[in-house]
């Protein structure tokens, strides 16, 4: 089975310049990652590529608690979440302030972890001959220092090359079975490990239990009457990191892993709760990622109901989820089992729908039938014209539509757009993604 990405983690004291590097690493591909509305983000984490490697940097310093406590505290807890995760680390320090007490005492606990560490002396501004100042940090034993400047940007292509020079080997990637791999993904105690115990105890076909290569989650394979699955669960957070402040940063993340190597999610909401704003970053996730998605409210056992109820718990999950409407919500109960026959069925919907491959023909006819309905938009008397769409990808469902002036079709029209391709075709539970392209025709509007 596919891996998920390497991660690779940045740690050192605070202030050496962990999120400048952070930015320099992620480079553009920020503005990629980001490219989806209406989604709250904790910036902790960022999908980057070099030399054709795919990874996921972690900057720790976002990852620090909110606690007021000694300075060491937050770096011990730094330099534990990378030692969790990490394939590779990178350690920072700062040539300015010289070698610390400090940095001996992270180095310490990273040489422990016995992990891929490579040493980052930040802020080596001058061109040319090292510092003498540099050569001291070959004292913390992690063998040759590679000089850096987060202001002039020199040395961050080297640090690159060295990273991926010590990424795990890329397995050969197996013949994937045709098992749906669905991730459970949600804040701690939204019921996840007990949907999939659920799910399990009903279920007497179990193929096998995989440690997962989400770190501490465990796949499950399941085949019943339903289909054949994979259940990555995420629910497992490691003792080390239960510092309170932490725990909501840390199960973004590591719902970010799993949701990576899904076809569809499965987002937990206790109905106990309420919509959270954490459940709204978790969502947002798996709209980001561009995956099938059901919103599974957990709990609807403990619930009061009138004829209502329903109604206005969905419309709630609407209007806080509102880039995600495409998403079917789903009331079940992992204590009583309600529903969950329902669950399978709507996985293999949704997960149909993400693959759906539409003719260029019948798109077309769509297209300019909406054309005819709703004008373009126009500009200072430049009109958008709108040539042809294809489709060019799915998992989500991607088309190309081609243009006179890209700034012309604005997100509203967009939005029009893929409403009513959504109303034609369906897409039920899958984002679709539209990419705008200029074409030459630039005479009268």
């Amino acid at each position: 089975m596919a891996n998920t990405k390497p991660i690779v983690a940045i740690v050192g004291r605070p202030n050496v310049g962990k999120s400048t590097l952070f930015n320099k690493l992620s480079g553009q591909r920020i503005a990629i990652v980001e490219d989806t509305p209406g989604v709250t983000r904790d910036r902790i984490y960022c999908d980057t590529e070099w030399a054709g490697r795919a990874m996921m940097l972690i900057d720790t310093g976002g990852i620090e608690p909110k606690t007021n406590d000694i300075i060491l505290k937050h770096m011990r807890m730094q330099a534990q979440i990378a030692i969790d995760t990490a394939d590779v680390i990178v350690f920072m320090t700062d040539i300015r302030t010289g070698l610390t007490a400090d940095d001996k005492d992270i180095a310490r606990m990273l040489l422990r972890a016995r992990k891929p560490i490579l040493l980052a002396v930040n802020k080596v501004d001058c061109i040319g001959r090292l510092p003498l100042e540099f050569y001291e940090f070959y004292e913390l034993g992690l063998g040759d220092p590679i000089p850096l400047s987060s202001l002039h940007g020199t040395g961050s292509g080297d640090l690159l090359d060295k990273i991926v020079s010590l990424l795990p080997e890329q397995e050969e990637q197996e013949e994937e079975d045709d098992r749906i791999k669905v991730a459970v993904i949600g804040k701690p105690n939204a019921g996840k490990s007990s949907i999939i115990n659920r799910i399990l105890g009903e279920d007497r076909l179990i193929v096998s239990d995989i440690a997962g290569t989400t770190r501490d989650a465990i796949d499950t394979s399941v085949d019943n009457e339903y289909g054949k699955f994979l259940f990555i669960d995420t629910a497992g957070i490691r003792r080390q990191s239960k510092i309170e402040d932490n725990i909501e940063k840390y199960s973004v993340l590591r719902a970010k892993m799993a949701v990576d190597r899904s076809d569809v999610c499965l987002i937990l909401i206790d109905a106990a709760q309420g919509i959270t704003e954490q459940d709204e970053k978790i969502a947002g996730l798996a709209h980001e990622a561009g995956k099938a998605s059901i919103v599974v409210v957990n709990k609807w056992d403990l619930i009061e109901k009138d004829n209502a109820t329903t109604k206005k718990f969905t419309d709630d999950v609407y209007f806080h989820l509102g880039y995600m409407t495409y998403a079917p919500v789903l009331f079940v109960s992992a204590k009583t089992g309600q529903r969950l026959p329902k669950l399978f069925e709507l996985i293999h919907t949704v997960s149909n729908q993400a693959a759906t491959r539409i003719t260029t023909g019948m798109l077309n006819d769509v297209l300019g039938e909406a054309i005819t309905r709703v004008q373009p938009p126009s500009d200072k008397g430049k009109r958008l014209k709108i040539y042809y769409m294809t489709q060019i990808g799915v998992k989500p469902p991607t088309f190309v539509i081609f243009c006179n002036q890209a700034e012309l079709f604005h997100f509203s029209y967009q939005r029009y757009i893929e409403n009513r391709l959504r109303e034609v075709f369906g897409f039920h539970g899958t984002p679709i993604r539209l990419v705008i392209r200029q074409k030459g025709d630039d005479s009268n509007g």
